[in-house]
């Protein structure tokens, strides 16, 4: 029986430069057949295909849950969904201001507090506003997912036909290409190595050569449209979709029995 499984390499921002990406596949055995990538350009976009009736598995690039820590020493909520209401009543520039403020009373090298899951995703901290902002990614993205009634395992009853599971595109490319860059939205960074290790990657991808043991099947117009974008958009929607694959096979899709029922998990971690 085919499954649906769909990836999402998410912005807090989105633009029609910069849009929400998304990849659509169809998991038949060991293998993931792309079928479609789409782009949105606005928040309301995105939410209206989230609302959209239908079976899915899917992985999303930004996290689900804060740091424990950070929540019990700002005396927030420490039920999952009281949190993130809590936090997604609070402006950006408030969480900017908040967090600096913690971090400034840290010592060097333990600024930021992180997830029990953030040491084996090699993950930014959810806290981070910058470089990359994952805290305004998980600001702007989580309110989406509880509007549109899809399922958090672990988190949040929903849909159980919709199931939405944290991914982290970086953790199934470093396996592959280990530290080697193969993406940025600098125009001056956006060099041949890059684009080489873009190559590596998709075709590893497409051999199976990841402990997830899922093949990627692609069109030579897919392959190539994701080689070809320097930003590689695509290309981590289409990781976020191979880790959405491996957790649909898993029993409770591959949730941790360990993991924090405030902080969230990342899916293959």
């Amino acid at each position: 029986m085919p499954v649906q499984v769909v990836g999402v390499d998410f912005t807090s921002r989105p633009s029609p430069r910069k849009p929400i990406t998304l990849a659509v596949g169809e998991l038949r055995g060991a293998a993931v057949q792309l079928q479609a990538l789409h782009s949105f350009a606005s928040d309301a976009a995105f939410e209206a295909w989230l609302a959209t009736p239908g079976a899915w598995v899917g992985a999303f690039d930004f996290p689900f849950g804060l740091p424990r820590e950070l929540v019990e020493q700002l005396g927030w909520p420490t039920q999952w969904h009281a949190l993130i209401e809590h936090y997604s009543a609070l402006s950006r520039e408030t969480i900017r201001d908040t967090f600096a403020a913690f971090c400034a009373a840290r010592p060097v090298g333990q600024k930021f507090a992180h997830r029990a899951c953030d040491a084996p995703a090699g993950s930014s901290p959810s806290m981070k506003w910058v470089n990359p902002p994952v805290a305004y990614m998980l600001h702007a993205g989580v309110p989406l997912l509880l509007r549109a009634g899809v399922h958090l395992p672990g988190l949040h009853e929903g849909d159980r036909n919709r199931v939405a599971l944290e991914g982290y595109p970086g953790l199934l490319a470093r396996e592959v290409i280990g530290t080697r860059s193969y993406k940025s939205d600098e125009k001056a960074k956006q060099t041949p190595e890059r684009l080489i290790a873009r190559k590596d990657l998709v075709e590893a991808l497409e051999q199976g050569r990841t402990r997830l043991g899922v093949r990627l099947r692609l069109s030579h117009a897919q392959r190539d449209l994701l080689v070809a974008d320097p930003m590689a958009d695509q290309l981590d929607a289409v990781l976020c979709l191979l880790q959405a694959a491996w957790g649909a096979t898993r029993a409770n899709w591959g949730k941790p029995l360990d993991a924090d029922p405030l902080e969230g998990w990342i899916l293959t971690a």
